[in-house]
C-alpha cells in the first residue's frame, strides 16, 4: 500500500471537487491531507483520510507567514514520508513544491488558476513566476485546467518535465444530474459565486436592475458569501425586489431546479469554472465571459452566450436575447450543455488522469 500526501488550501474545494479522486486513491493507498481545519474535514476523515491541520493564509503576502508554511511542509514531508505528493492552488503548489524538491519527494501539481498576482502583472507577477520556477522545475507532472494557463507558464520556461491539460476538476454527472426544465411564467436567473468585484457582481446587478424594470416576469437570484463592501448594496436591492440574495448554500441543486439560466460574468483568473460545469450538467443554459476557464464550457448560441468582460450593456443584450427565445429553444440550450459536459468534462476523466500518474509511485 502506497502513501499519498495531498496539500490544499481549503477543505471545501478538496471535498466538493476531489472527493471521487480521494475515494479512488484510498482503495490502494493511505491518504494524508494537509490543509486548514474546516467543516468538511470531518467528511474527508470519514472517507478514510488522515488529517494534518496546517495554517495557510490564502490571500496574504506576508513573507514570514509564508516562510513558516514552507518549514511546516518540510516537517510534514519528513514525518509522513509520502510516495508522492499532490498539490492544489498557488501556495501549496509553490511552497509544497519547493520542499518536495528539497526532500527529493515526487510531486504532482495542479494549476487551478494563475491568480490575480500573475494576472495583474508588475512586481508581484515577477515574484510569483520566480517562485513557480523554483517549485515546478522537478515536478513529476503538472496538470493545467485550461490551455491559456499552460501557454503562459510554458512561455516563461517554468516547467521542464511532464505536463497535461485536464478538464478542470470535472463534474460529477450523477450528483449534478439533468433536471426538468421549469415552466417559464417567471424566468429565474442564478449568480452562484463569492460576491466580489472580480466575479462580475457589478455587471450582474446592473443587468438585474435594467431587466427587472423592462421584464417584470424575471427574477435574479444570488448565492454565495458576500464581501463586506457589497453587503449594504445587496441588502438594499433585495429589499427593493431587484434581486433575491440567499447567502451561502451548501447545496445549490434546489436552485438549479427553479433556474432557467446561470449568469457568470466573472473576470477573475479561473482555472475551469465549477459553477458553469455544474449548471450545464443540470441542463441549464449559461451566460459567461470570454475568458479562459469559462469560454471552454460555452459554445456561443448553442448552450449559452458569451459576453465581454466588465460590459454591463453586452450582458443586458445577451439576457434579452435569451428572453426572446421560445421555451423549447431555452430547453434545448440546456440539453446541449449537458451533452457537452458528458462528452468533455466528466470528472472520471480527471480521476483516470491522476490514477495513471500516481500508479507509478
Amino acid at each position: 500500500m502506497g502513501k499519498i500526501l495531498i496539500l490544499a488550501n481549503n477543505d471545501i474545494g478538496l471535498y466538493k471537487f476531489r472527493k471521487e479522486l480521494i475515494e479512488e486513491l484510498l482503495k490502494n493507498n493511505q491518504v494524508v491531507i494537509s490543509l486548514p481545519n474546516g467543516e468538511f474535514v470531518k467528511e474527508l476523515v470519514n472517507l478514510g483520510c488522515e488529517f494534518i491541520d496546517t495554517n495557510i493564509s490564502r490571500r496574504g503576502t506576508n513573507p514570514i507567514t509564508d516562510l513558516r508554511l514552507m518549514f511546516e511542509y518540510k516537517k510534514i514531508l519528513n514525518r509522513v514520508k509520502p510516495d508522492v505528493v499532490l498539490s492544489y492552488t498557488i501556495k501549496p503548489n509553490v511552497y509544497g513544491g519547493m520542499m518536495c524538491r528539497l526532500t527529493k519527494t515526487p510531486y504532482i501539481s495542479n494549476i487551478t488558476g494563475l491568480g490575480t498576482a500573475v494576472e495583474n502583472g508588475g512586481v508581484l507577477q515577477s515574484i510569483t513566476i520566480f517562485l513557480y520556477k523554483l517549485a515546478l522545475k522537478n515536478a513529476s507532472c503538472v496538470f493545467f485546467q485550461n490551455k491559456e494557463n499552460a501557454e503562459f507558464i510554458n512561455s516563461k520556461g517554468i516547467i521542464k518535465g511532464k505536463q497535461k491539460i485536464i478538464p478542470g476538476s470535472g463534474v460529477n454527472l450523477d450528483h449534478y444530474e439533468i433536471l426538468d426544465y421549469p415552466e417559464d411564467d417567471t424566468i429565474n436567473f442564478l449568480f452562484i459565486s463569492r460576491v466580489m468585484k472580480q466575479k462580475g457582481i457589478d455587471q450582474y446587478l446592473d443587468a438585474a436592475e435594467h431587466i427587472r424594470k423592462k421584464y417584470p416576469n424575471t427574477q435574479f437570484h444570488i448565492l454565495g458569501f458576500c464581501e463586506e463592501s457589497y453587503e449594504e448594496k445587496l441588502k438594499a436591492m433585495h429589499e427593493e425586489g431587484i434581486i433575491q440574495y440567499h447567502g451561502m448554500q451548501s447545496d445549490v441543486r434546489k436552485f438549479h431546479q427553479i433556474s432557467h439560466c446561470t449568469i457568470h460574468p466573472t473576470y477573475y483568473p479561473e482555472g475551469m469554472s465549477n459553477v458553469l460545469l455544474e449548471s450545464a450538467a443540470c441542463g441549464r443554459p449559461i451566460i459567461t465571459t470570454n475568458r479562459s476557464g469559462c469560454r471552454e464550457i460555452v459554445d456561443d448560441g448553442v448552450n449559452g452566450y458569451v459576453v465581454e468582460e466588465q460590459n454591463s450593456q453586452d450582458l443586458i443584450e445577451k439576457i434579452e436575447k435569451f428572453l426572446a427565445l421560445k421555451y423549447e429553444e431555452k430547453k434545448q440550450m440546456g440539453l446541449a450543455g449537458r451533452a457537452k459536459v458528458e462528452r468533455d468534462f466528466d470528472r472520471q476523466i480527471v480521476v483516470e488522469a491522476y490514477k495513471y500518474e500516481t500508479i507509478k509511485f
